[in-house]
């Protein structure tokens, strides 16, 4: 499914629709270019998963994780190899709770379903933004096709 943003919180939105969606065990990958809004999304999610507290970027943490209902654990690789994503513990993480993974092509080997994909893009104007949402598994399915429905007005 391909969206369209149009601003940050357009895309804080569509990620509370995910993340009010998702559930223990699955996995957010998300790709794209600096400052397409990998966070805001991530930050969107954890909302929507019942996350407490203000979520900002993992960049040099590399790992936060966020109490609710379900643990979120937010992380970012920008800052590292594809070969030290490795040594971060990962896979312990993913059955524990919804894990958001941001420069997530630097973790392939940990990425499988439940899995939710997304690749963000610059779209035409300055505050656009392209979503493509690909999922393999319950959880992402529902999330995907719930935010189908709010995007039509269901």
């Amino acid at each position: 499914m391909t969206i369209r943003s149009r601003g940050e919180g357009e895309t804080a939105a569509l990620g509370r629709i995910l993340g009010g969606h998702l559930r223990r065990g699955d996995v957010v990958a998300l790709t794209g270019e600096l400052g397409t809004g990998k966070t805001v999304l991530a930050r969107g999610i954890a909302a929507g998963a019942g996350a407490r507290g203000y979520v900002a970027s993992p960049t040099f943490t590399l790992i936060r994780e966020y109490a609710g209902p379900v643990p979120v654990f937010h992380v970012d690789l920008f800052r590292l190899a594809a070969a030290e994503a490795n040594d971060l513990g990962l896979e312990e993480l993913l059955e524990h709770g919804i894990t958001v993974i941001e420069w997530a092509e630097k973790a392939r080997p940990f990425l499988r379903p439940p899995l939710l994909r997304v690749d963000i893009t610059f779209g035409e104007g300055t505050d656009e933004r392209i979503l493509r949402l690909t999922a393999e598994g319950d959880g992402p399915a529902a999330a995907v096709a719930a935010s189908a429905g709010a995007r039509a007005g269901v």
